[in-house]
């Protein structure tokens, strides 16, 4: 009976001096005291008991006032293990949050990009190198519409580290039977940042460049000069001979595509791999009504998608090295009746753009 009225007299002791500790926490939140200056009041506490407990004698009424000290032994290992645990806990979160806010290397991938990009690597004509080549590739697109939305889509999917894309117009109800990237609830919003948010959402690993305007003589060079390969997807005859001048000035080549109705073309043009330019093939802009628009004439809505997905095609193929390119060459689709038709260009000597100059 006396061992257990001592051992209830200790808890409620060590309880006491557990009150005291309460407060001085307590007392340390409401002073707007730091973490670490409660901590230091409760080792001073702690150190002050154990004093006690070695030093005076058995009876001492200070010592018997502050417990047993084997029940704080007990409690000190408790307290320790605590105090490890969480210590652990927020190394582990620091080392976490550590891997995931470092960039990885350029030429590098994660876990997650091997997985996602996993289909090209094992094709032997791209493989880990001609990954990586996309990664470090630059392509611009030149308009975020019919023929620029399946391709800003499938460049982004195929993880073609650096897209521009550059549009003036922002996404109309009209275009939703075919332009796939936008969205009704975009009806409104700028194309190149609905397009952003698009592709954005589809790659993580993807830097989107959006430029919310209209392609004009006094900033194509500038533009075109960041990138490696330029897409043209625009939808009117001044942008077209614009972005081949440009590209042909710079050196870059040039992935044009064009939709009408139920048949579409796409080339790739590039005078500085001994192939045509645009103005080569098409030295002068078609007559009024022998090249209507899309507007004007209509178009099915899944021909932008089969152009448009066969100029990002090109794309990864010049990026990567992979098959032979469309250089020198033009692609016919006919959707309506089912046909292909591959036709050889030739480099017009004469040509204004890229063309010798008479000597």
């Amino acid at each position: 009976m006396a061992q257990a009225a001592s051992g209830q007299q200790g808890a409620a002791e060590l309880f006491l001096v557990l009150v005291i500790a309460a407060v001085i926490l307590l007392a340390g939140r409401l002073l707007g005291l730091s973490s670490r200056t409660q901590i230091v009041a409760l080792v001073v506490l702690f150190a002050l008991v154990l004093f006690f407990q070695v030093t005076l004698p058995v009876g001492n009424p200070i010592k018997d006032a502050t417990g047993s000290l084997a029940n704080w032994a007990i409690l000190a290992g408790v307290a320790a293990i605590v105090v490890g645990y969480r210590a652990i806990l927020q190394r582990l979160r620091r080392d976490a949050s550590e891997t995931k806010a470092s960039p990885v290397a350029p030429d590098k991938f994660s876990e997650a990009e091997l997985n996602r990009y996993a289909r090209h690597i094992v094709l032997r004509e791209i493989g880990g190198p001609g990954q990586k080549k996309m990664k470090t590739a630059r392509v611009l697109v030149v308009g975020a519409g019919g023929l620029g939305a399946p391709a800003l889509q499938y460049l982004a999917a195929a993880g073609i580290g650096t897209i521009g894309v550059i549009d003036d117009d922002v996404v109309d109800s009209s275009n939703l039977q075919r332009q796939v990237i936008h969205t009704d609830a975009r009806i409104g919003m700028p194309k190149v940042f609905s397009a952003q948010e698009a592709l954005q959402a589809q790659n993580p690993f993807v830097t989107i460049r959006p430029y919310h305007r209209r392609l004009e003589p006094d900033m194509a060079a500038e533009l075109f000069a960041d990138y490696d390969v330029i897409l043209d997807g625009s939808d009117n005859a001044a942008t077209r001979y614009l972005v081949n001048r440009v590209a042909v000035e710079l050196g870059k080549p040039l992935i044009s595509g064009a939709i009408t109705q139920w048949e579409g073309q796409l080339s790739l043009f590039h005078p500085a791999s001994n192939g045509p330019c645009y103005a080569c093939v098409f030295p002068n802009e078609a007559a009024a009504g022998l090249a209507p628009s899309c507007s004007e004439a209509g178009v099915v809505g899944a021909l932008p998608g089969v152009v448009g997905s066969m100029m990002a095609v090109e794309a990864i193929k010049h990026v990567t090295g992979a098959g032979a390119t469309l250089i020198g060459k033009m692609l016919i689709y006919d959707a309506l009746y089912s046909e292909t038709r591959l036709i050889t260009l030739k480099s017009d000597p004469a040509c204004s753009v890229c063309g010798q100059p008479p000597k």
